[in-house]
């Protein structure tokens, strides 16, 4: 099992695509409670086809270390930033999806010799940008009930109004996020990760970004909603902001999102930041 043993946290992380020398390396952070044990994930989509990916389980999260202390995303930051430096791996190209757009932004303003280009795809900065949907209210529901809200906002058109009208559509979205949620996810990990979301504040410090920075967004996501992306394209100098026809789940909802993410990644990387 792969592990980077770093000096604050054991990592679980995959690495899948072409080596180095066949295809251009990226860091891939994932949103909210991801845990690699749950399929499909990034390694069942198109971006090992042309780049060698490396993702990993956050603290308190899937085969990752858990730490009975409160997160920070300063925290999250410096894993992902270690991580890069457990496997020797010079700055390269980012993508951060929902919070782990969240980490992106701190991974890259924090460590910005370490990432080449940015990807923020469903993200917010937070403060005066806008905040993303506070999942955290939802703790106190059952799976289920839980489930059926965060379905309902990461695409506003499936409102209850569409629900009754497509039944079994409904049904089938419920039982894969239902499927999606481990019985053996560590609860106290998952809690500390909302919190620290929660908090999640770049605004101010985002115009310190000089890197290549371009946003893909849903335009129906109620999670991250479209004027959060636009705010960020606002805050940092020179960002792109590409929408699609889809909502949280865009890069799976529209075809053509996953192909611009791609294209996005082999024309950013290529970029001399001098």
């Amino acid at each position: 099992m792969p592990i980077a043993s770093t000096p604050d946290i054991d990592l679980y992380y995959e690495l899948h695509g072409p080596t180095a020398q066949g295809g251009a390396q990226v860091l891939f952070i994932s949103g909210t409670g991801g845990d690699l044990r749950v399929r499909p994930n990034v390694f069942d989509g198109p971006l090992p086809g042309t780049h060698q990916v490396l993702s990993y389980d956050q603290r308190g999260l899937g085969q990752s270390g858990k730490p009975a202390t409160d997160y920070k995303m300063a925290d999250y930051a410096a894993d992902a930033a270690a991580l890069l430096d457990h496997l020797g791996w010079p700055a390269v190209p980012v993508v951060g999806v929902s919070f782990g757009g969240m980490v992106a932004q701190e991974l890259a303003l924090r460590y910005p010799d370490k990432v080449k280009s940015l990807a923020l795809c469903c993200t917010s900065s937070g403060g005066a940008g806008g905040a993303s949907f506070p999942l955290h209210e939802l703790s106190d529901l059952t799976p289920l009930e839980r489930a059926e809200q965060h379905l309902s906002v990461a695409d506003i058109r499936q409102d209850a109004t569409w629900q009754r009208q497509n039944p079994e559509r409904w049904q089938r979205l419920l039982g894969l996020a239902m499927n999606a949620q481990r019985e053996d996810r560590d609860e106290a990990g998952a809690a500390r990760q909302l919190a620290a979301r929660a908090l999640h504040d770049t605004w101010d410090r985002l115009p310190q970004l000089a890197m290549p920075v371009c946003i893909f967004a849903g335009r129906h996501d109620g999670i991250a909603p479209l004027a959060n992306q636009q705010a960020l394209l606002e805050q940092i100098a020179g960002a792109k902001l590409l929408t699609f026809d889809g909502g949280h789940l865009f890069l799976a909802q529209d075809k053509t999102a996953y192909p611009a993410l791609v294209e996005w990644l082999q024309q950013g990387a290529c970029i001399d930041q001098g």
